[in-house]
């Protein structure tokens, strides 16, 4: 049966049927791609060149989903950064430093009374990372076997370079004039120079190094990391680095199903897990597996598993 962009499965049954746009985790509100947002933002300081994007922002106090097709690293400058994946929230305060793979985050609220949130990104394309990694072949430490898949956010631990790097960036930002192009780029590989030869950063050294050898994204990678939010296959597509029909043939030659089935038969092995583990409401289950209509999620829920989600967990629902 042909893919949809929006069209799930029913278990037992051939025929898909409409899934509810919204975004799993973050209530029915869709999920912005982080990069056409700052790009529309007419407050953002950026900087961009070609697919690279740096930014300076003060960020909204309200609770916004957002995705990326391109890995960033952020640095706060003030105030503390909180999000939210499937392995739970996180947190970075002024001076710290995180790295995000390409994916879907939740950013819940955070009080407006609180200092400001105001935060550096930088976008750090596959292309220019191997372009890097090209140049610094003979400097490099032996790669590290990854034994199993990264976390999608992984903290960088600060170093004299990399503190010399924000500091720089910061001058930048502040100045009237945006710096040259050439320079920029070589900014971001000094970026990237200073986190592959840390001795700190061994986690994240050994992520950027894996990018070397492969083209696009592993399908599995991207979507066992983000299945849960309700995104559309276009967005997957985009976040494995895919056109739309070369995600679908892919996907398919890996799983052995279309990308809507698969994702729906996921999302509902994951309410069960939480209906079981959890004290979340039966709402809050259906919107953290990518659901946002309650009654779709129960007719799905009952034909999957014969009952509904309220007898499956019964008075604890």
């Amino acid at each position: 049966m042909a893919d949809s962009t929006q069209t799930g499965v029913h278990a037992g049954a051939d025929q898909l049927a409409p899934l509810d746009e919204g975004v799993g985790g973050a209530g029915s509100s869709p999920m912005l791609n982080a990069l056409d947002g700052i790009r529309s933002d007419p407050i953002a300081r950026r900087f961009e060149i070609e697919d690279i994007l740096f930014a300076q922002f003060s960020c909204p106090a309200e609770q916004v989903g957002i995705w990326t097709q391109t890995d960033y690293l952020m640095h706060v400058l003030s105030g503390t950064a909180t999000w939210r994946t499937a392995a739970g929230p996180g947190s970075a305060c002024a001076g710290e430093a995180v790295f995000f793979k390409k994916g879907a985050y939740v950013l819940p609220q955070h009080p407006s009374s609180a200092d400001e949130l105001c935060v550096q990104l930088y976008f750090i394309p596959d292309g220019f990372v191997r372009e890097t990694l090209m140049q610094l072949t003979a400097d490099l430490p032996a790669a590290a076997e990854l034994t199993s898949a990264p976390a999608t956010v992984i903290r960088v631990m600060p170093d004299i370079a990399l503190s010399a790097f924000f500091h720089a960036m910061r001058v930048y930002f502040a100045a009237d004039e945006d710096p040259p192009e050439a320079l920029l780029k070589l900014k971001l590989q000094e970026l990237l120079t200073s986190i592959l030869l840390s001795r700190s950063n061994a986690a994240l050294c050994a992520y950027l190094q894996s990018l070397a050898t492969c083209d696009a994204p592993a399908i599995p990678a991207i979507m066992e990391a983000n299945y849960h939010h309700k995104l559309p296959l276009e967005a997957f597509a985009q976040m494995c680095h895919r056109s739309l029909s070369s995600f679908k043939r892919d996907f398919r030659k890996h799983y052995g199903t279309s990308p809507g089935r698969w994702l729906i038969e996921r999302r509902l092995d994951r309410s069960v897990s939480l209906l079981q583990t959890t004290r979340l409401s039966i709402t809050e289950v259906m919107l953290e597996c990518g659901f946002v209509d309650s009654s779709h999620f129960s007719k799905a829920f009952k034909e999957r598993f014969g009952r509904p989600p309220s007898a499956y967990r019964g008075s604890t629902a």
